[in-house]
């Protein structure tokens, strides 16, 4: 008799692994890959008949289980039952109705299991919209856990994405959230739980479970965007986990914040959650402050246990001051003090009302196919207003522009999948097909600024010895002014197939069509009204092999599309030209190493082609050109869990080059270096526990030189920077953390939006944070 040893995995130590429980996501489908699973995740050893698995099917699992609990769900309706021996468990043919003895009695084992990683985790339901393996995915991908967040006093997704290789932070003119993603810019690449979430804000994470950055083109899983990569927020649901933890903070810069995250089980059909926000803050820059506040609850109920339903909401406020930075001088950016401001904080703001609805229906029918449903509605009112250097400083003078802005959208996404596993002779089927039909509405009007009630004087020359001004400010939309309404409507059609040739080879294909519709109209100047329609394919292909079990090498070929919509159309001279989309093709290999369940070692070699690219005039934003193309290439290592039980790690070291494949007309030339994009860049997070209750964590961030913008004018020099936190547990209910930024008070530059708007980075801060759960 064949049996399957699923392999055994590296332990710290050895405990009863019928005690731990587990949060599993484990789709419908194969028994056999259903249990690969479960050994993963609790990193157990186990043996069975192949004959018993073969051809059979789970309904799968969602939830918090033990693994003996696990086992009976996974097993329920197979004819099989996990059974408990002396010294660990076996599975076997359930007995005869008749009573009599059927179980086949295999050589005990032994079950032991790890304590969870804080920062690796082993699957995720994002990138192929099924829950696969991580190291089954042929593409780099980078997972912020709950517990890094936590650590590390995580609160932007620019703090995030610091100790991820590969993606850089942009500085979105001090309004809004803009990442790098391997050499290209985006302010609108952004999902939560997998749906489009695409307005320009600073996006909070207080009811977020974990961030995944997926890297590369996404168009097949993700439609339009998915660009150089994307950032998945994977949002906190009510389940029968019960939690009662509210957290306060106190820090440098006048820095107070309070949550709440509050967890109840009605009974064994519902369960709510409600996650709350409040924070005030300072800054070391002068006159810049910010106040936000947010609620989340979420509810779930499961009526079956083949049904699960989500419903929940948000509403979410953000007021900030609009801080540009300075401007640069002479190649560089201009030697002030770091806490300069430059224009106006007082008449420099930016403020946003987000509500949003949301839910997940997800059923699980006996013939094995899974039906999934998401819908999501969300309302964004914003406005921004700056008064800052629109130009690099020359004799001791620089000059002030003025513009503010208000767009109103609304999102409509519904997002239907089935998913269904077979087997096709001796290979092995993971089947997703879906559509998505959404639309956004989006009205949008920018108002440029005049000084000193002349309309002519657009432009204020300061001093730089006093770079702020009280002159008087007046705002109109003229002619070439952003005045518009814009509809889009998609309709997107997806299937992709998972295939298993050999325990050792796996193939995943898939296609995803966009019909891409835009109604475009001007309401000033010459009225222009629009419309184009777009049918985009974009297609992924990867291999994944196997020598043995911890370790896949992958390739892989994938296409995505931009078409003009939304944020873009704000700013540009909308001609038909201009709204062609802009095509991404990342070809790319790779290996992934899980060391051992909670140690993962990652390393991708990329390309990434981009065309019809829309690039800033680097002194003046609100002028754009196109460019035929740009290619960025480069490699990236990361390193993610526990070196040891005590030793966590989070890191990764990206080597990257890009420039433009065209000449861009009064811009660059060909082979001009693309802006934002240092050629080396390192982060490593460690944290070590001293005892049980007390630890210590160091994190070193280094970036490399880069540039501003792309006519490669302005140098932003390298930096160095050291971060620390300490961890205490006082008591069972009561903890307390100390986070220290910028440990040795380096003076560097944050991010940047062009050449005229550099922001510094903070000074030394501290900020200590005290953490109760009832």
């Amino acid at each position: 008799m064949a049996l399957i040893f699923f392999p055994k995995q590296s332990i710290a130590q050895s405990i009863d692994a019928s005690s731990t429980t587990l949060t599993l996501s484990i789709p419908a489908g194969s028994l056999h890959d259903a249990i690969s699973q479960i050994e993963e995740q609790f990193g157990v050893k186990l043996t069975v008949d192949p004959a018993l698995l073969q051809g059979k099917v789970t309904f799968g699992l969602s939830g918090d289980f033990e693994i003996q609990s696990a086992l009976n769900q996974l097993l329920e309706n197979s004819g099989l039952q996990a059974i408990q021996q002396a010294e660990g468990y076996i599975i076997a043919v359930q007995p005869a109705a008749s009573g009599a003895e059927s179980v086949v009695t295999l050589p005990s084992i032994q079950v032991t299991a790890d304590s969870a990683s804080r920062y690796a985790v082993v699957s995720t339901n994002t990138a192929t919209k099924t829950n696969t393996l991580l190291r089954d995915v042929p593409q780099a991908i980078s997972v912020i856990t709950n517990e890094l967040i936590k650590d590390q006093s995580i609160r932007s997704l620019s703090d995030a994405v610091r100790y991820v290789p590969g993606v850089g932070v942009s500085q979105g003119e001090g309004n809004r959230d803009a990442l790098v993603f391997r050499g290209n810019r985006s302010t609108g690449d952004f999902f939560i739980d997998g749906i489009r979430d695409d307005a320009e804000f600073f996006r909070d994470l207080y009811n977020i479970e974990r961030i995944e950055v997926l890297k590369g083109a996404n168009g097949m899983i993700f439609g339009r965007g998915g660009s150089g990569g994307v950032v998945n927020r994977v949002s906190k649901q009510a389940s029968w986990d019960p939690v009662r933890e509210f957290t306060f903070q106190g820090g440098s810069f006048n820095q107070k914040r309070m949550t709440a995250d509050v967890g109840y089980v009605i009974n064994d059909v519902a369960a709510v959650r409600l996650n709350a926000l409040y924070e005030d803050a300072g800054s070391f820059r002068d006159g810049v402050s910010m106040e936000r506040l947010g609620i989340s609850p979420t509810v779930t109920i499961k009526p079956t246990h083949r049904t699960k339903i989500v419903a929940g909401m948000e509403r979410f406020h953000d007021d900030r001051t609009a801080d540009r930075g300075i401007p640069s001088f002479l190649g560089r950016p201009i030697n002030v003090h770091e806490s300069q401001f430059f224009g106006d904080p007082k008449r420099s703001n930016a403020n946003i009302d987000v509500l949003s609805f949301n839910s997940f229906i997800e059923h699980k029918f006996d013939s094995g196919v899974t039906l999934q449903n998401r819908t999501n509605y969300t309302t964004y009112d914003k406005f921004y207003q700056n008064i800052f250097a629109n130009s690099q400083a020359f004799s001791g003078l620089v000059s002030l522009g003025a513009y503010n802005n208000v767009t109103s959208r609304d999102n409509v996404f519904n997002q239907t999948n089935l998913l269904y596993s077979l087997n096709t002779g001796p290979i092995a089927h993971t089947l997703m097909a879906g559509i998505e039909v959404g639309r956004q509405e989006t009205h949008n009007q920018r108002r440029n600024g005049f000084f000193n009630n002349d309309e002519s004087q657009v432009n204020l020359r300061v001093p730089l010895s006093n770079p702020v001004t009280n002159a008087p400010v007046g705002f109109l939309t003229r002619d070439t002014d952003a005045h518009n309404r814009s509809i889009v409507n998609v309709t997107s059609l997806y299937v992709q197939d998972q295939i298993e040739l050999l325990p050792q080879l796996q193939l995943i294909a898939g296609v995803r069509y966009d019909m891409f519709e835009v109604n475009f109209r001007q309401r000033n100047a010459d009225r222009a009204h629009l419309k184009t329609r777009d049918d985009l394919i974009a297609p992924r292909f990867g291999v994944i092999y196997k020598p043995i079990e911890p370790i896949s090498f992958y390739a892989s070929y994938s296409q995505a599309y931009v078409p003009r919509a939304g944020d873009q159309l704000t700013s540009l001279n909308v001609t038909v030209d201009t709204l062609k989309p802009e095509k991404f093709t990342t070809l790319e290999t790779g290996i992934k190493w899980d060391i051992r369940p909670d140690l993962a070692l990652t390393g991708a070699v990329y390309q990434l082609d981009r065309t019809n690219v829309i690039t800033a005039d680097p002194n003046d934003p609100t002028r754009t050109f196109l460019a035929k193309g740009q290619r960025t290439e480069g490699i990236e290592i990361s390193l993610n869990g526990q070196l040891t039980s005590d030793w966590s790690v989070m890191g990764g070291y990206a080597y990257q080059t890009g420039e433009f494949t065209s000449e861009i007309p009064g811009v660059a030339k060909k082979g001009t270096t693309v802006g934002e994009l240092p050629r080396h860049t390192f982060s490593a997070w460690n944290r070590y526990d001293i005892t049980p209750k007390v630890g210590a964590a160091v994190g070193v961030i280094y970036r490399g030189e880069m540039f501003a913008s792309a006519d490669n004018t302005v140098r932003i020099p390298d930096f160095t920077r050291v971060d620390a936190a300490l961890f205490a547990q006082f008591t069972k209910r009561f903890r307390g953390q100390l986070n220290i930024e910028n440990l040795f008070d380096a003076n560097y530059f944050a991010s940047v939006h062009n050449n005229n708007n550099i922001s510094p980075g903070s000074p030394i801060a501290i900020r200590a944070t005290l953490i109760a759960n009832f």
